[in-house]
């Protein structure tokens, strides 16, 4: 088989390609994003036989078509916090590991947050658009200080729990709701329901993942329940708010203004036009999507996914993967690895040693871990029967349960 082949799609930032390349991969870099049969066209083109690893951000989808059409889809790595642009479960399947970068965006996407509070509060999308077109605007009628203002948060992770550092920083009391008992930063106080919270807030800024019970989880009811006059604010996921019942609102005046950064359809290229309902209003800001968009989040993200993949690569780990079950253990000098992801199922452990056995290999290392219906497992042998481990993995590789197998060496390349 031969080496590894690297494919970075939607501008990544260079940092991860430089990071790659310095362990000897080859890594070829394109602007745009793919999906369906083009991105299978691509990747059935990349050459030789050995695995090949993507690099994504949020506009290339892979879908389980593609999965099925490359089996040598090694490994994901998406350049973004969110993995919905993937289809995990068949992932998993096929032993695909996906790499994401829950943390590096983080303080970039809660200052845009925080931002976009004190904006809306003094109403500066509209005096700047107005001073644009030679209207001195000067008025204090409707502009806030945000300090004793409520801020309330939905979804109280890694990004919602920095917005809420921050906005009390500025001396904003702060609420948050999440469907996952949090313990509170600061002085931040959990609500006791979705409603109570957007009763009580005078800013509501939403910070969930894409999933079937957040899609349309603002919606009119919801916009209802908020106290007149609010703000809302979405920098996680397009499918979260039902954007015409947010116009409505607005058109009503039940809401003073919101800030969108993310819609449920994007463009995949700043080639192709963007339309929304929220066009025109100029007590809204839209943003392209730009929360993690700042140089430093991108070079942090660059490094924290091309990091993990090299892990992968050169030991196998999955530490802090998505869809396989998490390991990290050193492989020590003089060592070389089977690595084997299986469906979790009774005797497969078992009938691998029994395979390395009745080779006559010596097992100097082993480790199981399991996730959901899949198996990961590490079977260390020395590096003198590294021949004779080349021909354990086809016969592991074999075995019913088996679904990926692969020989790790301690080199990307």
């Amino acid at each position: 088989m031969s080496r590894p082949h690297v494919v970075l799609f939607e501008s990544i930032h260079p940092r991860a390609a430089r990071i790659l390349e310095s362990r000897g991969l080859a890594v070829d870099t394109e602007a745009g994003g793919r999906a369906g049969a083009d991105l299978i066209d691509r990747l059935t083109a990349v050459p030789g036989d050995g695995p090949i690893i993507i690099g994504i951000r949020s506009k290339t989808k892979v879908t389980a078509d593609v999965f099925e059409a490359v089996p040598r889809l090694t490994a994901i790595g998406a350049f973004c916090i969110g993995t919905d642009q993937i289809d995990l479960d068949t992932a998993r399947r096929h032993g695909v590991a996906v790499f994401n970068a829950p943390f590096s965006s983080t303080r970039s996407v809660a200052e845009l947050v925080v931002g976009e509070i004190v904006a809306l509060a003094r109403g500066l999308f509209a005096k700047s658009q107005a001073a644009h077109r030679g209207v001195w605007a000067k008025s204090a009628k409707g502009a806030h200080e945000v300090r004793g203002k409520t801020l309330g948060i939905v979804g109280y992770g890694h990004i919602g729990s920095q917005v809420s550092v921050l906005a009390e920083a500025l001396g904003m009391q702060v609420r948050f709701y999440d469907i996952v008992a949090k313990l509170p930063l600061g002085n931040a106080m959990p609500a006791g329901s979705l409603e109570d919270l957007l009763a009580e807030s005078d800013f509501v800024s939403l910070h969930v993942p894409d999933t079937p019970k957040t899609r349309g989880m603002i919606g009119r009811d919801q916009i209802a329940c908020m106290r007149r006059g609010a703000f809302l604010l979405n920098a996680s996921r397009g499918t979260v708010v039902d954007l015409d019942a947010l116009a409505d609102a607005l058109d009503e005046g039940h809401l003073a203004g919101a800030a969108i950064d993310v819609f449920p359809v994007e463009p995949k290229h700043p080639s192709e036009p963007f339309e929304s309902i929220l066009q025109g209003k100029e007590n809204v800001i839209l943003t392209p999507h730009i929360g993690g968009s700042t140089v430093e989040a991108q070079e942090n993200i660059g490094e924290e996914v091309a990091t993990a993949l090299l892990g992968f690569l050169e030991r196998g780990s999955t530490q802090g993967g998505v869809v396989l079950p998490g390991l990290d253990e050193p492989l020590p000098e003089g060592v070389v690895r089977i690595w084997n992801v299986h469906e979790n199922a009774p005797g497969v452990l078992s009938a691998i040693v029994r395979t390395v056995a009745d080779a006559g290999v010596n097992i100097v290392g082993q480790h199981l871990a399991t996730r959901d219906d899949v198996g990961l497992v590490y079977v260390d042998v020395p590096a003198d029967a590294q021949d004779a481990a080349r021909t354990l993995c086809g016969a592991i590789a074999s075995l019913a349960p088996s679904i990926r197998t692969r020989l790790v060496t301690g080199a990307a390349a």
